[in-house]
C-alpha cells in the first residue's frame, strides 16, 4: 500500500539514506493508509537535527518553498511539484505540569520518538526508501481491534498532554474506534487538566468530533468521562430527572437522536446542495437547540412541565459558550439564530399561517431558511407515528407555500416597494430617522399584504405621512 507514495517522497528518502540519516513517514498518514483511506499529510520524522534536515531539503526542492517555523520543535516543511512534506527530528518531551507545551529534547532512535506519540495507532511508521514497517506497540493489532491504547501508560499520556483525552473522543467520532478500558479510566481520572489547554485548541478537537462519522459516540463518551463538565457543561446538564409520570422527555438523549436525523438530512458530501455533509452549523444547532430547557423548566399545577421561552434562552447560552470556546462570530451567530428559531414551526400544523406568517418566517431565517427547514424536521423525535406523520405533512404543506410564493414574489429577498431614495424624493425630507420609519411601515405592509406596486405604495406612503404629521 505504500508502493502509491509519490516518487519524490522516494527520492527524499534516497537523499537522506545517502547523508547517513534515517526518514520514516509516521502517524496519521500510516494509519489512513492501512485503514485504505487517503490522507494529504505527509508527516515524517527523522535522525537528521533541524540543521541537517533544512540542507537535505533545500536539495530536494530545488527552486521548490522551505519553511521552518517550527524549526523550535525541530520541525521544517518544503514542497516540491506539489508534494508537500514536514519533517520533524526524532523527539523525547517531558511537560510542565502545568502546561501541555513540552519541553523539547532530541531523540536519537524511532522507537523513542513513537513512545511519545498519543495512541499506537498512530505509533507506527514506514521507514523511507525500504518501505520498512515499524510497530514497536501493536498498533496495527489495535488498528484491526478498533481499540484506542495509548504507548505508554495513559494516566503519564494524559498527565502529560491533556489534550489527548480530546483527542480520544475525536477519533472515536471520525474512525468508530472504542477506548480500552484502562485508557478510559485515566480519561475519567484526568479529565479536569484539559482545563489547562488553551479554549483554541479544545475547540478544534470539538469541531473535528461533531464533524465526524460519528460523532454522537464522541459526544456520549466526553459526557460519560467527565470530559463535558470542563467542555461543554451545557450538554451533561440536558440530562434532566424524568418524572414518575413521564411527562417531558430525555432532553439529553433527544438532542442526540436530533443531531443523528439532521445528519441524515444533510446534502450528500460533493452534491453541491444545501447543508452539505458534514455541515457544522447544522449540527451544531441540533445539538444545542434545547440547550435552554434546564435553566426554564417549570412545574405547573398539575404536573405540567414547562420549558417556557427557552429557545430565546438558548440561543443567548449557545452564543455564550461558542464565543467561550473561540468559534468565530459568523458560525456562533448561525447557530444562535437556529436555536432561537427552531420553535417558530411550533401550532402550525393545527392552525395553517396566513401568507404573511409565511413571509416572515422566510424572512426571519434568512440565508438560514434551508438549515432551518432540515433542524425543525430532525427536531420530531415522538414515536407516536401518526403524531410524526401529521408533522411532516404540515411541513410539507408549508414548504410547498413558501415556493409557490417564492414563484409569484422574491420572498427570499422581501423589500419595500420603494427605496429609501424614492421614499425621500416623495415625502421631501432628507436622510433621518422619519427614512427608516417610513421604510419599515412599507416593509410591514408588503409582508402583510405582498407586492404593492409603485402605485399603491406610494398612496400608502403618503397616507402614512399625512396621519404622522396631524399626530
Amino acid at each position: 500500500m505504500f508502493q502509491a507514495l509519490p516518487e519524490e517522497v522516494h527520492e527524499l528518502g534516497r537523499l537522506f539514506e545517502q547523508a547517513g540519516h534515517e526518514l520514516a513517514l509516521v502517524g496519521g498518514p500510516v494509519r489512513d493508509a492501512v485503514l485504505g483511506r487517503s490522507s494529504a499529510d505527509l508527516d515524517f520524522t527523522t535522525s537528521a537535527r533541524p540543521e541537517q534536515t533544512e540542507t537535505i531539503l533545500r536539495s530536494w526542492t530545488g527552486d521548490g518553498a522551505i519553511w521552518d517555523m517550527g524549526r523550535q520543535f525541530g520541525t521544517l516543511g518544503g514542497v516540491r511539484d506539489g508534494v508537500k512534506v514536514e519533517i520533524t527530528t526524532y523527539r523525547t518531551e517531558s511537560y510542565d505540569p502545568t502546561s501541555r507545551k513540552p519541553l523539547v529534547a532530541f531523540g536519537d532512535t524511532l522507537v523513542g520518538d513513537l513512545s511519545r506519540r498519543d495512541f499506537t495507532v498512530n505509533a507506527m511508521a514506514v521507514r523511507i526508501p525500504s518501505l520498512e514497517l515499524v510497530d514497536p506497540f501493536d498498533g496495527l493489532a489495535d488498528l484491526a481491534a478498533r481499540v484506542l491504547r495509548t504507548p505508554v501508560a495513559p494516566e503519564q499520556s494524559f498527565d502529560d498532554d491533556p489534550l489527548r483525552m480530546m483527542r480520544a473522543v475525536r477519533f472515536v467520532s471520525q474512525l468508530g474506534f472504542v477506548l480500552e478500558e484502562a485508557t478510559a479510566a485515566a480519561v475519567r481520572a484526568l479529565a479536569d487538566r484539559i482545563t489547562i489547554v488553551s479554549a483554541e485548541r479544545v475547540r478544534e478537537e470539538l469541531v473535528r468530533l461533531m464533524l465526524g462519522a460519528h460523532p454522537r459516540r464522541g459526544l456520549e463518551l466526553m459526557v460519560d468521562l467527565g470530559l463535558a463538565e470542563h467542555v461543554l457543561p451545557e450538554l451533561p446538564a440536558m440530562r434532566l430527572e424524568i418524572d414518575e409520570h413521564h411527562r417531558h422527555k430525555d432532553v439529553y438523549e433527544h438532542s442526540l437522536t436530533v443531531l443523528d436525523q439532521a445528519m441524515d438530512l444533510e446534502s450528500p458530501a460533493g452534491s453541491g446542495g444545501p447543508c452539505e455533509a458534514p455541515d457544522l452549523v447544522l449540527r451544531l444547532s441540533a445539538l444545542l437547540h434545547d440547550i435552554g430547557k434546564p435553566a426554564t423548566r417549570r412545574y405547573e399545577e398539575g404536573g405540567t412541565v414547562t420549558f417556557r421561552f427557552h429557545e430565546t434562552v438558548g440561543a443567548k447560552m449557545a452564543a455564550k459558550r461558542m464565543k467561550a470556546l473561540t468559534f468565530d462570530k459568523d458560525t456562533t451567530k448561525k447557530v444562535a439564530r437556529l436555536v432561537e428559531l427552531h420553535l417558530r414551526f411550533h401550532g402550525y400544523a393545527d392552525s395553517p399561517w396566513t401568507d404573511s406568517a409565511v413571509r416572515r418566517y422566510v424572512t426571519d431565517a434568512g440565508d438560514l431558511l434551508q438549515h432551518l427547514h432540515r433542524l425543525t424536521r430532525a427536531d420530531v423525535t415522538t414515536r407516536n407515528r401518526r403524531k410524526a406523520r401529521h408533522l411532516a405533512r404540515a411541513y410539507d404543506e408549508l414548504e410547498q407555500r413558501i415556493a409557490d410564493l417564492a414563484e409569484q414574489e422574491e420572498i427570499g429577498k422581501i423589500r419595500p416597494d420603494l427605496d429609501g431614495n424614492r421614499i425621500m424624493e416623495l415625502l421631501g425630507v432628507g436622510p433621518g430617522p422619519a427614512v427608516g420609519a417610513a421604510y419599515r411601515h412599507l416593509l410591514e405592509l408588503r409582508m402583510e399584504h405582498g407586492p404593492l406596486g409603485e402605485e399603491r405604495a406610494e398612496q400608502e406612503l403618503r397616507t402614512w405621512w399625512e396621519s404622522r404629521e396631524k399626530a
